[in-house]
Formats: C-alpha cells, sequence, structure tokens
C-alpha cells in the first residue's frame, strides 16, 4: 500500500467553514487513486483550521499532477459554502507539493487544483496538465467578460449587480459589514442633525466643524484650521491627493499673461519672475482638461466649474506658494489675473476655485480613471488569460483583490446618473468625458513614477513627500518583481514564446488603452526588461498609487471650503466686489456639503480586512527561492516604514500615506 498525506486548510475569514462532505482524489502521471472522502463530520473544516487526512492507493501514482475536490452535502444540516485555502500534500518520497485553492467551494462542485513549482504554457508536457490549463481559461473567460463602459472609456467587468459576483472576489462578510454599518452610522448622524435636505447655505465657517461629533482625523483638523493660508494651499500640490497636476514652469504659457510686475513682490528681493524661471523656482497647475465639459444644472442653469491655471514659486524658505491665479484658459477683462495682494476675500474665492477644479480632476481622473479603472483592467486581464499555476497570476492576484467588487459597487452607488458623484460640478455626461479626454491623453511614462517625476520638472522640488516615498516605493517594487520575472524568465526568449502572457498585455492594450498607441503601452513583450517595468507599473498603481490619491480624502477634502464638490455662484468677474459672505454663498449648501464629507469618510476609512502592501496571507508560491523573494521584499519595506515613521515624527504635517504599512495591497475602496 502507498500513503499520501493531505493537509487540508479552511480559510480564516467569517464562515469559511462547512459541515459539508469533502472527497479528494489525486491524478498522477501512471494512474490515479480512489475517491476519498476527507470529512469527518466536518469538525475538521472549522474556520482557520488545517485537517490531516490520508489518501491511499495500491501502487504509485507517479508523478503527481493534479488534485480534485469534490463537495457533497451532510444530510443533516443545509448546504454551506466552503472556502479552502490550500492543501499540502505529502508524497511517498516526502516531496511536499503545496496545491493552492484560496476560493468557495460549493455543494456538488468540482473543483481541480494543480501544484508544484508556477509553469508557463509551454513547459507543460503532460497531455493532462495541458488539458486543465486549457480549460480552465475556457471557464475563467466565460466568467470574467469585458463590457464596454462608454465610448472612449476603458472597458469594465460585465457583471454590474455587486449581488451576483462570483464569491472569489467578493467582499469578505465583515469588511461588507463594516462598510455598511459606517455608511448608515454617518447617514444617521447627518439626518438627526437635519444636514441631509437642507438646501440652506452655511451661517458660517465655524459651523461646518459641528457636521460629525466623531469623524475627525488630527490632519483634517489642521486642514480645517489652516485652510486659508497659502502655504497649506501650495502643499497641497505635491503631497494632498491629487499632486498629479503640478509641473515646472519654465516659460509662461501664452494664455495665462503674468507680468513681471505683478509677481515681483511676492518673489526674493532682487528677484524676478524670469530669473526664478530660469533657477527652476516656477511651477503651474493647468486644468485645461476640464474646459467646455458640461455641468450639473442646479435650477436648470450650469454650475461654475473653471479651467484655473496657477502659478506657484518656491520661495527662500522652500515653500510653495500661489503667486498667481487666472480662472479661465482665455485671458480677458472678464478673466482677471488674482494675486495674494488683492483682498483677502478675493484671493481665498480664487484658490476655492482652484480647488474646486482639483477635486473634480482628482476624483475622475487621478483617482477614479487612472487607479480603479486601470487596476479593473489589469485585474480582469490576468483572471481571463494568466492560470492560477503561471508565475505572473500568483505575484499579481493579491495585488487585484476587491478590486472589481469595489468598482462595481461605485458604479452602483457613487458615480454615473443618479449616483452619489452625480452630485458634483460634473454630472454623468460630464465626468464620462473627462474621463474620455483623460483616457486618450494617458501615457506609459505618465504611469510610471521615476518618468513622470521628471517630465513635470519636480526632481528637486523641495518638501516632496509623494515624491520621495513613492519613488523608494518603486525601486523597491521592482527590485522584488526584477528577481521574481528574471527567476521564471531566464531568457527574452521565453517572454516571446509565452502565448498566455502575449495575451494578458494585449488584451490590457485592447481594452485598457483602446489600442491607442501613442499612450506608449506595450501590446506584446520581446523581452524580460519590458516584463520587468509593466509588472512593476501594475503593481504600483495598484497599491502605492492608489493610496497616494485615495488615502487622504478626508484629510483633505472633508473640509468643505477646502475642496467644494460643487460651487454655487460663477467665479468673479471683477476684483473688489467680494465678501466673506460671497465666499459662503458660494461654497455646496448644508446637504451638499455634509455628503461631501460622509462619502469622504466612508472612502477614506482604514478597514479592517485591510492588508498591507507586500503582505500575502495567501500562500500562492512554494518555491524556496520566490519565497526568499517575498521575504527581502517586505524586509525592504519594513526599513522603509520605519524611515518614514522617523520623518514624520520631525514634521508639523506629517506624510503618511505612502508608509508601507498604510498601503494596501489592492483597490479595495
Amino acid at each position: 500500500m502507498v500513503e499520501y498525506n493531505l493537509q487540508v486548510t479552511t480559510g480564516s475569514m467569517l464562515h469559511a467553514g462547512t459541515f459539508d462532505s469533502l472527497y479528494a482524489t489525486l491524478i498522477g502521471t501512471e494512474r490515479q487513486s480512489e475517491r476519498t472522502e476527507l470529512t469527518n463530520y466536518g469538525l475538521e473544516f472549522k474556520v482557520g483550521h488545517t485537517g490531516t487526512f490520508t489518501v491511499t492507493t495500491l501502487l504509485s501514482l507517479g508523478c503527481l499532477l493534479l488534485l480534485k475536490l469534490e463537495k457533497d452535502p451532510y444530510h443533516e444540516f443545509p448546504e454551506n459554502e466552503w472556502f479552502c485555502s490550500k492543501v499540502l500534500v505529502t508524497t511517498p518520497k516526502d516531496d511536499v507539493i503545496l496545491f493552492p485553492c484560496h476560493r468557495w467551494v460549493s455543494r456538488g462542485e468540482l473543483v481541480l487544483l494543480r501544484g508544484g513549482r508556477a509553469t508557463k504554457a509551454f513547459e507543460d508536457d503532460h497531455p493532462r496538465l495541458v488539458d486543465q490549463r486549457r480549460k480552465e481559461l475556457v471557464l475563467q473567460k466565460q466568467v470574467y467578460q469585458w463590457d464596454k463602459y462608454a465610448k472612449g472609456m476603458a472597458f469594465t467587468f460585465n457583471i454590474k449587480d455587486p449581488t451576483s459576483l462570483p464569491a472569489e472576489i467578493h467582499f469578505s462578510v465583515s469588511k461588507a459589514f463594516e462598510l455598511s454599518h459606517t455608511k448608515d452610522a454617518t447617514l444617521a448622524e447627518l439626518n438627526l442633525k437635519g444636514l441631509l435636505d437642507s438646501t440652506e447655505q452655511w451661517e458660517s465657517f465655524d459651523a461646518m466643524k459641528k457636521v460629525f461629533w466623531f469623524n475627525r482625523t488630527p490632519i483634517s483638523e489642521y486642514v480645517s484650521e489652516h485652510w486659508k493660508e497659502d502655504d497649506i494651499f501650495g502643499y497641497q500640490f505635491l503631497n494632498g491627493i491629487n499632486p498629479k497636476v503640478i509641473q515646472r514652469c519654465s516659460k509662461l504659457p501664452s494664455n495665462f499673461p503674468v507680468k513681471e510686475e505683478m509677481v515681483k513682490p511676492f518673489l526674493a528681493n532682487g528677484s524676478s519672475l524670469t530669473m526664478e524661471m530660469k533657477k527652476g523656482n516656477i511651477f503651474i497647475s493647468d486644468y485645461k482638461i476640464i474646459e467646455g465639459l458640461p455641468t450639473k444644472l442646479i435650477d436648470g442653469k450650469p454650475v461654475a466649474l473653471t479651467a484655473a491655471l496657477c502659478l506657484l514659486y518656491v520661495n527662500p524658505e522652500k515653500k510653495l506658494l500661489p503667486i498667481a491665479i487666472q480662472l479661465g484658459q482665455q485671458p480677458s477683462e472678464n478673466n482677471p489675473i488674482f494675486l495674494p495682494s488683492d483682498s483677502e476675500s478675493d484671493w481665498l474665492l480664487a484658490k476655492i476655485f482652484v480647488r474646486n477644479a482639483d477635486f473634480v480632476h482628482h476624483e475622475f481622473v487621478s483617482h477614479l480613471q487612472n487607479t480603479h479603472l486601470l487596476s479593473e483592467v489589469f485585474a480582469i486581464a490576468t483572471l481571463r488569460n494568466l492560470p492560477m499555476i503561471h508565475p505572473l497570476h500568483k505575484l499579481l492576484i493579491p495585488h487585484h483583490r476587491h478590486t472589481l467588487h469595489v468598482n462595481i459597487l461605485s458604479r452602483a452607488r457613487i458615480y454615473g446618473p443618479g449616483r452619489v458623484l452625480d452630485n458634483s460640478s460634473l454630472a454623468t455626461e460630464g465626468s464620462t468625458e473627462l474621463m474620455r479626454r483623460a483616457l486618450s491623453k494617458i501615457t506609459y511614462s505618465s504611469l510610471c513614477l521615476p518618468e513622470d517625476i521628471a517630465a513635470r520638472g519636480l526632481e528637486s522640488i523641495p518638501n516632496s513627500f509623494y515624491r520621495d516615498d513613492g519613488l523608494r516605493l518603486w525601486n523597491i517594487i521592482n527590485s522584488f518583481v526584477k528577481a521574481m520575472v528574471a527567476y521564471y524568465y531566464p531568457s527574452d526568449s521565453e517572454v516571446s514564446w509565452d502565448s498566455e502572457l502575449q495575451d494578458w498585455i494585449n488584451e490590457i492594450f485592447t481594452y485598457g488603452f483602446l489600442r491607442n498607441s501613442n499612450s506608449g503601452i506595450p501590446e506584446s513583450f520581446e523581452t524580460v526588461e519590458e516584463v520587468i517595468k509593466f509588472v512593476t507599473m501594475v503593481i504600483y498603481t495598484s497599491s502605492v498609487q492608489h493610496a497616494a490619491v485615495h488615502s487622504g480624502q478626508f484629510d483633505y477634502l472633508g473640509w468643505i471650503p477646502n475642496a467644494p464638490l460643487i460651487l454655487r455662484k460663477a467665479p468673479p468677474t471683477t476684483k473688489g466686489q467680494s465678501t466673506m459672505e460671497t465666499i459662503l454663498e458660494t461654497l455646496p449648501n448644508k446637504a451638499f456639503g455634509a455628503c461631501t464629507m460622509s462619502l469622504m469618510w466612508l472612502l477614506g476609512k482604514k478597514y479592517d480586512d485591510f492588508i498591507p502592501l507586500g503582505t500575502y496571507p495567501d500562500q500562492h508560491f512554494d518555491e524556496p527561492a520566490a519565497k526568499q523573494m517575498i521575504k527581502d521584499f517586505q524586509a525592504e519595506l519594513s526599513s522603509l516604514s520605519e524611515a518614514i515613521a522617523k520623518r514624520n515624527s520631525e514634521l508639523e504635517l506629517p506624510y503618511n500615506y505612502l508608509n508601507p504599512t498604510e498601503i494596501e495591497n489592492s483597490v479595495t475602496i
């Protein structure tokens, strides 16, 4: 008799266990075992438990190829799904083979698992393995299908109802409950205070501080106290939730006629605008991309949304300060250039219109389009084209966790006709057009941080913690990916031979970037280096970049005047006509303002099932070399985390969004 020992691990999430009967069949190169019952009245399949079983055969099965799991109901209990994390099989020769599963198994379902070293398609030389690989991808392509959301936008997952999602990509029970509870509690507080449907304007800025009793953070408190200051206004272009617009200005745009005498009082003594531009101290944020977009109608009139231009200066104290603002792309007498020397209310109102434009750009371009929707494309392409045994599936799948669910939930509740963000300056038509424009202009370089920083001339601007931390994280991720990819692809020829890899990148190019060759996105791979760079970008976008534009939402967007979702009055056309009362009349009313704050709290909250970057609770790799690479990656992240914590301890306004312990592995909220 020949014995194979099985260690079967049940997931640790809520309701992962089962009382149903389970069966295993081992399939080898020579023969397969009998169907063997594993269950012991369900006691071995409790949450987080590992059960040990034996499969006995008369003769050796040969090299072990596949493991078949089946689930039948135990007759005294109603059916309940079982989450199988993994199965370890010890062969008669004492070889230990990992069979990753990480999926829910339903009654009557048969699951066929591959074990052993991660392989590419051309490395499978046994007909059973070739057939299993092919059938897995056929099934995956039936489940995960592309859907054309809107013309000119990236394709999305074809399922629209979150309750219809495959169990493997669904939120955990605890995450779903916590999300629902947070939303209900927040709305209940707003309703109790009579803010949900109030069309009244705010009586004062202090009144806005009383929207929530408990939903506050140290940074949101700091912003509410200092938001009027030029220092915090400029700081946000570098370290706020939208650090993707600012760039170095070596020559003024022809449509932004700032004169030397206008800004000379705000520059260093004896200096000039021309001199400061040559020194690299002048920067610009230009929101031309939102020019002419259709905006929301209130009482039949379109609300204001300005395609502003903002000129900024790094002063001798290394602070980035605004020195000129034009609230529209076309200069004219009715579109004056506002300056820090204008009246307090004029200058503050001009900054508020810039912040409104930045809010819109952040939510629909930097956040939604360039992290959520692109990460959805990456996830679908991985699930459709890379089987579980493929090394890049194993590497990437933790960085796709919950992404499809959160995006479907967002389309159902947050953006689109009648959704929350339909109450922003841009209604659905305008936001769709903005994302269409953004995708048509996106470049591969803009998604790769080192190239993006260089292209925008931000290499030496002081106090850019987003840049500093982001570049270090890019390099750490790149080193990890380089080690992994080089291990599984020792030569460029193996990249060319990998048909699944080529299908993966081709679908991303086709459905994510609409075959726009001007984007620089590859449609195929020829070299190992090309794969390393692209996979680095995918992981960085789905984790680090999302954290940069997501995590600080309540901190900076939760304070209404600092990031108004919508503005009720047109931008000023002359100077000297505004007052603080004008500003209150321009800001969102109580209902709109409270809506923004509640949404930002819901989105910015750190939920209990948070998995930090580089943490892999689900084991996919079994090769010692790969497991060591993961440990090295984690050590590098830990070292960076300590360095960031030390730096932050010395800052008045700490930047912690790119601390590895605060970055989630994937887009999950």
